[in-house]
């Protein structure tokens, strides 16, 4: 009986123990994984105060020095605004972190994503500093090249001001015509071509990526200013205003709604450069498409465009480049061929659209030139009624007579030089006629009696339409001594309407 009850006892002791253990066991287990927690989140909270120490630092180099932004005329403040929101949400999740405890290992990895897309803005910052000191450069250079321009101009009306030359002296000056556009113009065409360049170059990451989000982003940004450019019509002036303040808006920063859905120019961080190289390129496709087929269109088309240059010069240099790459007619500038290139790729120098190697129809070709020379006629002209309009037209008349004198003192282009000139001459004649008067004059009567007759020379009995018809134009604005209103010109009661 003593020998159960010993037996009882130390079974029972023999529990207590065991259980006692087992729970010591259990309370340094739960010791352990506490202790690896709080050196996890430890760990996780260092993780994440570096990655917001990180982001501070980088937001210096966003916040960039507002007289330098204005010195090269390019607005980062849209990149600062979202680096200082990074910079809150960082700070946020810090701070409600340090309440509950400890970061969670989604809080790091948001760290992380804000930390990379505040690198990716540090980026493209440099990069638009980078493309604004390139543009500052050239518009410098530009400044220069606008100057003797300017001496060009009246070198030119300083010529037709002196005593008409004789019958030999004529035929001397017309053999002694250029066969290639002057050298400052020509440097101003590859400047612009190198702007047009860099500005493709840096929108490619954005043009090209596979990237479903980012392709859905492309195609909003696309659309947003592309859509309102096709809308453009001379049914009223308060539907141009309307499309020009949507643009406006966006290319400022504001949102939009687009096809039911909102866009932000800041979406992406190569917006901004992607829209004005799209805007460009549509206003001059709508040039060679829409002023092609209904040439009334041209002049609410060229007071959106004028407007949007003014603001956005910019959009004016890619739009003059595009135009310029489409229609080197514009320039003046006549490709040579030269050894290397293929038949196909000259064709397309020349600004025809070939296809599986087939070249487009001669009529098909002229009708696009038309088009976008008349574009570019009306937007020498127009200038946007709202506003100050205190300062020079972006791209104003003396660009106009620059272009006039340089064709005429080129050797002509068999249809082509008949076609343009008269293009120009409709759309712009007017305006030339109240800008330059008595020196417009002249330089009308030196094309009708000295240049028309070269044109005459080399036209074939096939391409005689476009000829005649400048004859004709040319006959009757100097016998009336008037060229009237273009088609299409905006008078006020337009706007409003």
């Amino acid at each position: 009986m003593m020998y159960k009850i010993l037996v009882q006892s130390f079974y029972v002791f023999f529990s207590q123990l065991l259980t006692l253990k087992l729970r010591e066991a259990e309370q340094q287990r739960q010791q352990e994984i506490e202790r690896v927690r709080q050196e996890e989140g430890r760990e996780r909270m260092r993780r994440l105060c570096s990655l917001q120490q990180e982001a501070l630092q980088l937001i210096q180099k966003i916040q960039v020095d507002y007289k330098q932004q204005e010195a090269l005329r390019v607005d980062l403040s849209a990149y600062g605004h979202r680096g200082n929101q990074i910079c809150g949400i960082l700070s946020t999740v810090v701070r409600s972190s340090s309440e509950r405890g400890y970061p969670t290992q989604d809080d790091v990895s948001l760290g992380e994503h804000s930390l990379q897309e505040m690198k990716m803005l540090v980026n493209t910052i440099e990069k638009e500093l980078a493309a604004a000191e390139e543009r500052k450069k050239a518009e410098d250079e530009a400044a220069k090249e606008k100057q003797k321009e300017a001496q060009q101009i009246q070198q030119q009306q300083a010529k037709l001001q002196t005593p008409a030359p004789t019958q030999d002296q004529k035929q001397t000056k017309r053999e002694g015509l250029q066969k290639k556009a002057s050298k400052g113009t020509l440097q101003r065409f590859l400047e612009l071509q190198k702007v047009l360049e860099l500005c493709q170059k840096v929108c490619e990451e954005l043009a090209t990526c596979k990237d479903p989000q980012t392709k859905k982003i492309r195609a909003d940004l696309q659309r947003a200013v592309t859509t309102p450019v096709s809308q453009i019509s001379s049914v009223s002036g308060s539907q141009v205003r309307d499309t020009f303040d949507k643009i406006n808006n966006f290319l400022m920063g504001k949102p939009i709604v687009s096809a039911g859905r909102t866009i932000v120019v800041s979406q992406h961080p190569l917006g901004l450069d992607f829209v004005c190289l799209k805007l460009a390129e549509k206003l001059v496709s709508q040039g060679e498409e829409e002023v092609a087929s209904h040439h009334e269109s041209a002049f609410p088309i060229a007071s959106v465009a004028s407007a949007l240059w003014e603001r956005y010069p910019k959009v004016g240099e890619l739009f003059l480049a595009n135009l310029h790459k489409k229609c080197p007619y514009a320039v003046p500038f006549y490709p040579a061929f030269q050894e290397g290139i293929s038949l196909e790729e000259y064709q397309r120098l020349l600004g025809y659209q070939v296809k599986d190697s087939i070249v487009e129809q001669q009529d098909s070709f002229l009708k696009r030139m038309s088009g976008m020379i008349r574009l570019y006629a009306a937007i020498m002209q127009v200038r946007w009624p709202y506003g100050t309009n205190q300062g020079n037209h972006p791209h104003g008349l003396n660009h106009g007579w620059l272009w006039l004198a340089q064709m005429v003192n080129m050797e002509p282009l068999s249809d082509i030089t008949a076609t343009l000139l008269f293009d120009f001459l409709e759309v712009c004649g007017n305006a030339m006629i109240r800008q330059y008067q008595d020196q417009f004059w002249k330089l009308l009567l030196l094309i009708k009696d000295q240049y028309f007759p070269t044109i005459e020379k080399i036209t074939t009995s096939t391409e005689m339409g476009s000829a005649s018809r400048l004859k004709h134009f040319l006959e009757g604005a100097v016998r009336r001594r008037d060229i009237p209103l273009p088609k299409g010109f905006l008078q006020p009661s337009f706007w409003r309407s």
